[in-house]
C-alpha cells in the first residue's frame, strides 16, 4: 500500500526546542520565536523561510520529530526504546515526562545496551521481551527510508535487537529528519549492515559480496578503531555499499537471511506504520 503523507504541526515542547535553536542563532531569533508562537496556536507550516533553514542543525529536526513520536505514548504502556541519535532524543522526552509526572507506569524495552544505560540514567522502568514479548508503540530512528516505509536500520549496529523488538510491537513509528529519505533502499550509498557470527566471517563476507556481484556491491568487515566491531550478541558486522538502489529488497533480504552463518540484516521491510520526518519546511508524518 502506499504511503500517504500528512502534514502536522509542531507539538508545543518542540516549539520550545526550536526556539532555543534560536537564541543560538541570534540573526534567525525573531523568525523561530514567530515559528514558536504559529505552533502554539495549531499552524501546520513551520520554519519555511531561509533564516529558519539556517537556525535548525540536523539534531534540532531530530529532535522535532522524535518530540512528534512521544505525543503518542500513553501512561501504561510498554515501549520499544530505540537506538541511535534521533532514538535517543525519543528516550530523553520519555524521561522527562515521567519526571514531570506527565506519563506513569512506562515500562520500556531497549535495543541496546547503551540505549539501556540512557535509559536507567533517565530513571524509566525497563524490561525485556522475556518478561514483556508484547510491545504497545516502539519508537525508533533509522538510516533510509524509502517511499513505501521501507527501511535500513543497523548502521549504529544494534539490528538485531532493534528487529527483535520492533517485530514484536503493535505499532512501530519512525522517526528522522529529511536527509534519510531515498527513492530506493541502498540509495544513498552508505552501508547495509549485516550481522554475522565471528566463526568464518570472511567466508561469509566473499559470500555476501558474491551473492550481489552483479549490482557491483563492496562488502567490507566493520571496525571500531583497529579492531572489529563486536555487536551486543558478540557478533560481527560486514557493511554492505550498494553503487545502485536494491531492485527487490524483499528477495535480496531473503537471500542474505538463507546464508548459514548470518544473524540478521538491516533491511526492515513492511515493519513501519508511520514515519515522522522533520525538514526545514515543519515536520510532516507519512502513514500506510
Amino acid at each position: 500500500m502506499a504511503a500517504t503523507a500528512i502534514s502536522v504541526r509542531l507539538h508545543p515542547t518542540a516549539a520550545r526546542h526550536v526556539a532555543s535553536s534560536a537564541r543560538r542563532h541570534p540573526t534567525a531569533a525573531r523568525h523561530v520565536a514567530s515559528s514558536a508562537r504559529r505552533a502554539r496556536l495549531g499552524s501546520v507550516r513551520a520554519q519555511s523561510a531561509p533564516a529558519a533553514a539556517a537556525a535548525l542543525t540536523q539534531d534540532d529536526l531530530k529532535r522535532l520529530a522524535a518530540v512528534r513520536a512521544v505525543e503518542q505514548v500513553q501512561s501504561g504502556m510498554v515501549l520499544g526504546l530505540g537506538t541511535g541519535s534521533t532514538a535517543a532524543f525519543a528516550v530523553a522526552e520519555i524521561g522527562a515526562l515521567l519526571a514531570a509526572g506527565k506519563l506513569e507506569k512506562i515500562v520500556g524495552v531497549p535495543t541496546s545496551k547503551r540505549t539501556f544505560e540512557q535509559a536507567q540514567s533517565l530513571g524509566i522502568p525497563l524490561s525485556t521481551l522475556d518478561d514483556h514479548p508484547s510491545i504497545d508503540l516502539a519508537i525508533d530512528g533509522a538510516d533510509e527510508v524509502d517511499p513505501d516505509l521501507n527501511l535500513v536500520k543497523g548502521r549504529g549496529g544494534a539490528l538485531l535487537r532493534e528487529k527483535m523488538v520492533e517485530a514484536a510491537s503493535a505499532k512501530f513509528i519512525v522517526v528522522v529528519d529529511e536527509t534519510k529519505l531515498v527513492d530506493g533502499l541502498g540509495g544513498s550509498g552508505l552501508a547495509m549492515p549485516v550481522e554475522v557470527v565471528q566463526f568464518c566471517w570472511k567466508y561469509n563476507l566473499v559470500r555476501l559480496q558474491e551473492l550481489f556481484k552483479e549490482e557491483g556491491v563492496e562488502a567490507k568487515l566493520r571496525f571500531e578503531g583497529d579492531k572489529p566491531y563486536v555487536t551486543d550478541n558478540s557478533n560481527y558486522i560486514v557493511d554492505l555499499y550498494f553503487k545502485t538502489p536494491i531492485k527487490d529488497a524483499l528477495a535480496a533480504g531473503q537471500e542474505i537471511a538463507a546464508l548459514e552463518g548470518v544473524v540478521d540484516h538491516g533491511l526492515f521491510l513492511n515493519m513501519a506504520n508511520s514515519v515522522i520526518i522533520a525538514g526545514t519546511d515543519g515536520v510532516s508524518v507519512k502513514t500506510k
